[in-house]
């Protein structure tokens, strides 16, 4: 039982090491993507996400 037990911990290491790694990816898509929209250029995707900040109550000015 002890030899079953000690290949499964790397395993699992790897699984939340995996699970990690995509949320920070995700994380960082996310915050890239805001402030590309927030310091956009386009005023269409400036105001799109200005319009969706008032859709949801969030203060932004």
């Amino acid at each position: 039982m002890n030899a079953i037990n000690t290949m499964s911990t790397p395993i699992a290491a790897d699984r939340s090491r995996s699970v990690l790694l995509q949320l920070l990816a995700g994380a960082a898509l996310g915050l890239v993507m805001l402030y590309g929209v927030a310091f956009a250029e386009s005023p269409l995707a400036h105001n799109a996400a200005h319009d969706v900040r008032h859709v949801t109550v969030k203060p932004c000015h």
